[in-house]
């Protein structure tokens, strides 16, 4: 990149005690592209939106948006074990006001931080029309991560491998050459993305690329699915699996600080929420992933002269975790500081 600018992006950062993040960022990006405008050049400006990442302060009106209920029931027993969880206890703690006792006011913050991230993108958007931008710019949008709330054990983060940490939205905009509010149902993978801009801008493209593009969805034409895949993570946890559009396997690569066990196995046509770990009944299933999954690693292996990253990274204890207390009692966060510090952390 040419240039790189900064906007606050994390706790709360006005007097009502919310955190503006997707404001803040218009206050850097709205300047930023009205500059590149006046170059008439071409660019590529990429937004980071922090929102709707923790903590879920989303300003008023979005606060309030999406719950009615009552937040601080004596007898809601459901926050307990939220707060009981040592690693992030007392960071959310940090967030949720004090005595909140249920879970679901938390998830509509969450809600009202994806609402309000709408709404100033659509600052942006308007900005590209009065600038005359709007039929020569591409806008494409996109996440890293889903967000675990209340599933899984893994509170109001986004870690693991289930679905709903896994599924991000792909959004791509490019008003008179892309057909508007049209959905496609089909399996894409971050590698496809490259691969699908690139055609769409018609830049002629000679590297060997790993993903596929989209653009033959969108002429109607058949595209050869791609049904199963790998899936890895490496942040909080080390793991990886294989998906299928019947089964999900993960395997643990050493402990984790949920106390999962180390092979997990779901059925996402009975079971898509994944809450019913099934290994042990379908052992012949998890072999057969298994070994679909490890030919795989292999064959990536021998294409990359290099081992998978997943056996080599040892996330921030540099070894592999002997079991699942030393993992839970290495990991705490204790506020909002904390975790920037952590993100900072090389």
């Amino acid at each position: 990149y040419d240039t790189y600018l900064s906007f606050p992006g994390w706790g709360p950062d006005h007097d009502d005690g919310r955190a503006h993040k997707a404001e803040n960022l218009n206050e850097v990006a709205i300047p930023e592209l009205e500059r590149l405008a006046k170059e008439d050049k071409p660019f590529m400006l990429f937004l980071r939106h922090m929102d709707p990442h923790s903590p879920y302060l989303a300003p008023a009106p979005f606060d309030n948006m999406f719950f009615q209920g009552d937040a601080f029931d004596p007898n809601d027993k459901r926050m307990q074990k939220v707060y009981d969880f040592k690693p992030f206890g007392d960071y959310i703690k940090s967030w949720v006001p004090e005595g909140c006792t249920n879970p679901d006011y938390v998830i509509a913050q969450y809600d009202g931080a994806v609402a309000y991230m709408d709404s100033c993108i659509q600052r942006i958007l308007t900005k590209l029309h009065d600038l005359g931008l709007e039929e020569d710019t591409v806008v494409v949008f996109v996440s890293d991560h889903g967000e675990t709330l209340y599933d899984h054990d893994c509170y109001f983060d986004h870690h693991g491998m289930y679905e709903c940490t896994l599924v991000v939205p792909l959004i791509i905009r490019w008003k008179g050459h892309l057909p508007e509010g049209k959905r496609y149902a089909d399996i894409c993978q971050l590698k496809d993305v490259t691969p699908t801009l690139l055609e769409l801008m018609g830049i002629e493209n000679n590297l060997p690329m790993e993903g596929r593009s989209l653009m033959p969805l969108v002429r109607g034409e058949y595209r050869e699915p791609e049904p199963e895949f790998y899936i890895t993570e490496c942040t909080w946890m080390r793991k990886h699996g294989w998906r299928t559009p019947e089964w999900k396997l993960i395997v643990a690569l050493e402990p984790d600080f949920h106390f999962k066990p180390e092979l997990e196995l779901y059925n996402l046509i009975k079971d898509p929420e994944e809450n019913h770990n099934v290994a042990a009944e379908n052992p012949e299933v998890v072999e057969a992933l298994k070994t679909r999954m490890y030919a795989w690693i292999a064959k990536r292996e021998k294409e990359t002269g290099r081992p998978a990253p997943i056996y080599t990274n040892f996330l921030m204890n540099n070894r592999p975790f002997k079991s699942s207390q030393e993992a839970y009692d290495s990991k705490y966060i204790g506020g909002i500081a904390d975790a920037v510090k952590l993100q900072q952390k090389k």
